[in-house]
C-alpha cells in the first residue's frame, strides 16, 4: 500500500537553542513539520517521497550572516517559489542571500521583550502578506484621540535577542513593522517570503502561535490534517509494511511512551506482538505491577516480566560516570531482550524486532548530526545513543518523530487510561541516573521511598496534572543533622519539579512553601537516611531536568 504524501512545513536549524520548538509550535497547529540541519538542499528534501512541502522556516542561531564560515541556505530553496519565513538569525540570513545588507548596529540591539509596531502603509498590504490577519492589540494599546480606532497602528508584544539588524532590504522587499530602537523588524515579500526579527516560538511573544497560524494556512495555503487520528493510521500502516508477518518485542518501562509505542505495534499486527517489562532493580515502587495489571488485564496485551536486578546492579557497580550509566544500561537491555526473544521462539519463527518509545526530543538530545547539524549532543538516551553497535534485532520506533504531548494524545485516542497517559516521564535508566554517583541496591530502596514520599504528597496538593515532572534525587553529600538531641549524618536529597510542554525547555515549578515543608518533613522523618532536603531551582536550560 502506497503511504499518502503528507504536507509538511521544513525547518532549517541553525542552531537556536529553540529550533525544536518551532517544530512543535507547528505540530501544535496539527501540521506536520520536520527539524533537518541547515546545510539541507532542496534536492535532498524533495527526494523524501512521503513529503508535501508547503513551505520553510529558517530558525535563529548564534552566528552572524557575515560571518566566514556562517551557515547559509540552499539558494534553490529561496527561489523555489514556496514560501520561506526566516526567524532572528534566518531573516537575516534571508535578506544578505537575497541581496540586502546585514551589520551590526548597537543601537539596534535587543534582548528580551519588545514592542512591534505595524508601519502605517503597511496596513493597506494585509490583503497580500495576510500575517498580522486577525491578530489582537496588544492590552496597553490605546486609541489616538486626533484619528479613528480602525487607523491605530497594530502593536504587538514580542521576544527579541538579537544584536545584528537588517540595514538594506532585499529588492521586492517591505518593511512591514518597527521597533522603537529597530527600524526593521518585520520584512516581507509579495511572493510569501517573510521575516521576522523577533521569536514567534517562544511563550514571551504572546501572540506567536497566531502568527505561526497565519504563515501555515494563510501564507502557505496547509491543511489542519496531522490529526492524531491520522497519525495512528499512517503509523499503524509503517509498522504493518516494515514488520510483515514477523515477530516483534516491545520494550515496556512503565511511562507513556512505550505503553503507546506497544499500542499502535499491537493495532498492526496484532498477535504477532509480546511486551517485555524488565525489572532492573533501578524502577519507582510498584511499577512492575502497575504495568502488569494494565497491559494483561486491562489492555489485554501478552506481557512477560523478567526479573535482572541483580544482572544490571552487577554491571553497574562502582560506575559514576552518568553517560557510561546510560550506556551500560542501554547495551544490557539490548542484550536481555536477545536472550529471552531465543526462549520465546517457537514455529512461528524467530523474533526479529524490538519495538521502543524513542521521542523526537530523545533523537535531538542524543546526537549531533540526526537532525541538525548546528545542535550539539546533551546526554546519550539509553535507547537511542546508548545501543550496542551490534545487535540482532531490527529496530521499530513508531514514536520517533513525536513529541510528548502528541504521544499523550495518540494514547487517549487509543485507549490507554488517563492515569497513564498523564504519568510523569521516567527515564529508561530509571532511578539509576537519579542516584548521583555509584549505585548501589540501599541507595535505590533510600531513593524509592524518598520519590515515593514527593509524589504523594504532590498529588495530594493536586498538582500533579500542572507539573512536567516531578522527583527526588538522592546525592553523593552528607552532612550533620540533629535528631532527637542527638547528632546524625545523613544524606541529603534534592527534589526536582518543573513546568514544560514540550521537555525541550523547562521552569522550575513554584511549589507552595507549605508543600515543600510538608515534602521535606516527611522525608526526614520516614526515610532514617535522609537529614537535609533542598529544592531545584533551575530552569532548562541550563540544566537539564534530569540530573544525570
Amino acid at each position: 500500500m502506497q503511504l499518502e504524501r503528507r504536507q509538511a512545513i521544513i525547518v532549517l536549524d541553525y542552531g537556536s537553542q529553540v529550533s525544536r520548538l518551532i517544530t512543535r509550535r507547528i505540530r501544535e497547529c496539527y501540521v506536520y513539520s520536520e527539524l533537518v540541519p541547515a546545510s539541507t538542499t532542496l534536492a535532498e528534501l524533495q527526494a523524501k517521497d512521503h513529503l508535501d512541502i508547503k513551505g520553510f522556516i529558517l530558525s535563529g542561531g548564534p552566528s552572524s550572516v557575515y560571518d566566514e564560515d556562517a551557515p547559509s541556505c540552499d539558494p534553490a530553496i529561496l527561489h523555489s517559489g514556496l514560501p520561506v519565513l526566516g526567524i532572528c538569525y534566518g531573516m537575516q540570513l534571508m535578506a544578505q542571500q537575497l541581496g540586502g545588507h546585514v551589520e551590526l548596529k548597537h543601537g539596534t540591539r535587543e534582548y528580551g521583550p519588545a514592542t512591534i509596531e505595524v508601519v502605517a502603509d503597511a496596513e493597506q498590504d494585509y490583503a497580500t502578506y495576510r500575517i498580522f490577519e486577525g491578530l489582537k492589540p496588544s492590552p496597553e494599546q490605546t486609541t489616538h484621540l486626533d484619528r479613528p480606532a480602525q487607523h491605530t497602528p497594530l502593536r504587538l508584544p514580542v521576544w527579541m535577542s538579537h544584536g545584528d539588524s537588517v540595514d538594506r532590504l532585499p529588492e521586492g522587499f517591505k518593511v512591514l513593522a518597527t521597533t522603537e530602537s529597530n527600524p526593521v523588524a518585520v520584512i516581507a515579500h509579495p511572493k510569501g517570503m517573510i521575516g521576522f526579527q523577533f521569536h514567534p516560538e517562544v511563550t514571551h511573544t504572546p501572540q506567536g502561535k497566531e502568527l505561526i497560524k497565519n504563515f501555515l494556512f494563510r501564507v502557505c495555503g496547509c491543511e489542519a490534517s496531522w490529526t492524531p487520528e491520522k497519525v495512528i493510521d499512517e503509523t499503524v500502516e509503517r509498522i504493518r509494511q516494515q514488520v510483515g508477518k514477523e515477530r516483534i518485542l516491545c520494550a515496556l518501562s512503565g511511562g507513556v511512551d512505550s505503553a503507546v509505542a506497544a499500542l499502535l505495534v499491537h493495532k498492526a499486527i496484532g498477535d504477532q506482538l509480546t511486551c517485555m517489562f524488565v525489572d532492573t532493580g533501578c524502577m519507582r515502587e510498584g511499577e512492575g505491577e502497575q504495568v502488569a495489571e494494565t497491559f494483561r488485564n486491562h489492555l489485554h496485551i501478552p506481557l512477560v516480566a523478567i526479573d535482572a536486578e541483580e544482572r544490571f546492579l552487577g554491571k553497574l557497580a562502582g560506575v559514576t560516570d552518568p553517560e557510561r550509566k546510560r550506556k551500560i544500561i542501554g547495551e544490557e537491555f539490548i542484550r536481555v531482550f536477545e536472550e529471552e526473544a531465543v526462549k520465546l521462539a517457537t514455529e512461528q519463527g524467530k523474533i526479529s524486532f524490538l519495538a521502543q518509545g524513542t521521542l523526537y526530543p530523545d533523537v535531538i538530545e542524543s546526537t549531533s548530526h540526526d537532525t541538525a547539524n548546528t545542535a550539539k549532543r546533551i546526554k546519550t538516551h539509553h535507547n537511542v545513543g546508548g545501543l550496542p553497535e551490534e545487535m540482532v534485532f531490527k529496530l521499530v520506533e513508531p514514536l520517533r518523530m513525536l513529541f510528548k504531548d502528541e504521544v499523550r494524545e495518540i494514547g487517549l485516542e487509543l485507549g490507554l487510561p488517563e492515569e497513564w497517559v498523564w504519568r510523569h516521564p521516567f527515564p529508561g535508566p530509571g532511578l539509576a541516573i537519579r542516584v548521583i554517583g555509584d549505585i548501589t541496591k540501599e541507595k535505590l530502596d533510600i531513593l524509592r521511598k524518598a520519590d515515593k514520599i514527593v509524589i504523594d504528597e504532590i498529588r495530594r496538593a493536586g498538582v500533579y496534572r500542572e507539573l512536567g515532572q516531578a522527583f527526588a534525587v538522592l546525592t553523593p553529600i552528607q552532612s550533620v543533622g540533629v535528631m532527637g538531641d542527638g547528632r546524625t549524618y545523613g544524606n541529603l536529597v534534592a527534589v526536582r519539579a518543573v513546568t514544560t510542554g514540550d521537555f525541550m525547555t523547562a521552569d522550575w515549578a513554584r511549589l507552595s512553601p507549605e508543600l515543600l515543608a510538608r515534602i521535606s518533613n516527611r522525608l526526614v522523618n520516614e526515610v532514617h537516611e535522609i537529614n537535609r532536603v533542598v529544592y531545584d531551582i533551575t530552569s532548562k536550560p541550563p540544566a537539564t531536568i534530569e540530573w544525570e
